[in-house]
């Protein structure tokens, strides 16, 4: 998710549980082959072993539509040894599809081909390469040549969000179409993921019956509810006193990584999102909102979490060296 579920915010939902493996945000590939440092940058937990500090694997993704390009910038990725490298033909974004990348692919299916195979042949067998499509451009009949596309030219697994780009996020979402796409592949081995509005326990049960996928993405359901990877297993959840230091330790993050005039704007973008979740969060945003000043939201921080001392210094006294 482009602007916000970047290493910071990776980094703190991570530590809470649940979470089987991350994909980053995309990384724009156009007519040149990028420095390894522009990789680091977007994935600094590549120089983690791959993995986030709680020992999640993080997955790059590519964005571009020049199938050389992109497989000379995915064999440099490589060399980096990331636990997969993931193709994005999924982005809704017009300043995106302007420049022919994300969902506006999904329209060339045999170029879709061509980019999946040329990455596929750049990079060593060892490493997965995926993808992730929408249902289609405009409308949803590409869905099935496009996931086709993905499968023969070798990619290991396919996230489908169950919209079209030009459906965006709104509901309903068609998940059966996701179920019809999968029963096209027959049995290719390539695995294939549900994506769209799994945003709570009962979403993702039926999510799975109606599209067979024993394997869920989740986006926003996660950022508006950081426990609902556990709630999914069984596990527990993550209560908003239980967040509280981990609110802290993403503030902490965002000031190590994030220009001071625009730190004050992420902490209340995660809050915006959690406040559809935690009543508590609302009035933190209701509270900061009309607030740009950093040194107010460390005050807010401190604040939040002077009755949470302990729990807030057993996560710092907790982060390993990894810290980005």
């Amino acid at each position: 998710m482009e602007g916000l579920l970047d290493a910071a915010l990776r980094d703190t939902l991570t530590r809470v549980g649940g979470v089987d493996r991350c994909v980053s945000e995309f990384i724009r590939v156009t007519n040149t082959v990028l420095p390894l440092r522009a990789f680091t940058r977007v994935v600094p937990e590549l120089l983690n072993g791959g993995k986030t500090a709680a020992g999640v694997w993080v997955r790059p993704q590519l964005l571009g539509s020049d199938p050389e390009c992109l497989a000379d910038n995915a064999a440099l990725l490589a060399t980096l040894n990331p636990p997969g490298i993931d193709l994005n033909f999924g982005c809704p974004a017009k300043t995106v599809n302007q420049s022919r990348g994300g969902a506006v692919l999904l329209e060339e299916p045999e170029l879709v081909c061509r980019i999946v195979a040329a990455v596929r042949r750049a990079v060593p067998a060892h490493i997965p390469v995926s993808a992730k499509m929408r249902l289609g451009y405009f409308d949803d009949r590409s869905a099935e040549a496009n996931a086709h596309a993905i499968a023969e030219a070798g990619a290991n697994e396919l996230v489908i969000h169950a919209r079209t780009k030009a459906q965006g996020y709104k509901p309903p979402v068609y998940w059966n179409r996701i179920a019809e796409v999968k029963a096209s592949l027959g049995s290719h081995p390539m695995r294939v993921v549900a994506n769209g509005d799994v945003s709570c326990v009962e979403s993702a049960r039926r999510c799975r019956e109606v599209t067979g996928c024993d394997t869920l993405m989740i986006g926003r359901g996660m950022i508006t509810h950081p426990g609902l990877g556990l709630r999914i297993k069984g596990q527990g959840d993550c209560s908003w006193d239980q967040l509280q230091p981990l609110i802290a330790h993403f503030w902490m993050r965002v000031c190590g990584r994030v220009e001071r005039r625009h730190r004050a704007g992420r902490l209340k973008q995660w809050l915006n999102h959690l406040r559809h979740h935690y009543p508590q969060a609302q009035q933190a945003f209701d509270d900061l909102r009309v607030s740009n000043d950093p040194d107010h939201m460390q005050a807010w921080i401190t604040e939040q979490n002077s009755t949470h001392s302990k729990c807030l210094a057993d996560v710092l006294t907790s982060m390993p060296a990894f810290v980005n």
